[in-house]
């Protein structure tokens, strides 16, 4: 399966747009971002648990990384309500559940090989998640009318977490998506509402995308 995967383009995906799809779990619905390979694969998609739903134990042999967005999402290592940030890397093993109902932003099969650095981070404030040699994550709040202009070398990729920004001829609003190539430019002003964006820069170069092994 490809969904988006010329990531030499743009892409952008619109939350109200775009259908929830069963996924093989009882209770767990997707809206596949982007995504390279069958159920195994490279995949960026937001995530809906319904109350009770679980994922069977499973091991993340290319890391898992995730935004909680709604709901409360929980595992052996404790239960992270909305505004958490958590990356397991590659060897990762746990059995997710979604007690209560969750919604997960999740991107899968896109750490470095030999990255073993857990996080557990809270997005309540602007300012960064995670940064390494290769990719750098944070959250950015933007007043109403403010303006973001960053080149984006090595690929950009944002998620709208509130209020709405025009990009492009277009306005992006609550957990729309964009991707920008290697080589990209942002340029993009947040409505009256003003905006906040999880963003992350680099990671399209420092690892180009392919299907799991």
């Amino acid at each position: 399966m490809q969904i988006n995967a010329d990531f030499s383009q743009r892409a952008v995906v619109r939350f109200s747009q775009t259908p929830w799809v069963a996924s093989p779990s009882a209770g767990v619905e997707r809206k596949m971002l982007d995504r390279i390979g069958a159920e195994v694969a490279r995949a960026t998609s937001l995530v809906r648990f319904a109350p009770g739903s679980d994922f069977t134990a499973h091991t993340h042999d290319g890391g898992e990384e995730y935004l909680v967005l709604d709901g409360t999402f929980a595992d052996q290592d404790g239960a992270f309500p909305a505004g958490s940030y958590v990356r397991n890397p590659p060897t990762t093993h746990h059995h997710p559940a979604a007690p209560d109902g969750a919604i997960i932003f999740v991107k899968l099969h896109q750490f470095d090989p030999e990255d073993r650095t857990s996080l557990h981070a809270r997005t309540d404030q602007p300012g960064l998640l995670f940064e390494n040699g290769e990719e750098r994550v944070e959250i950015i709040e933007l007043a109403p009318g403010e303006t973001i202009k960053t080149s984006a070398p090595g690929g950009l990729e944002l998620l709208v977490l509130e209020g709405e920004l025009a990009e492009n001829g277009g306005m992006l609003s609550g957990w729309d998506w964009l991707r920008l190539p290697v080589a990209g430019l942002l340029d993009a002003t947040a409505s009256e509402r003003g905006a906040r964006l999880w963003m992350k820069t680099g990671h399209l170069a420092s690892r180009p995308p392919k299907a799991p092994l």
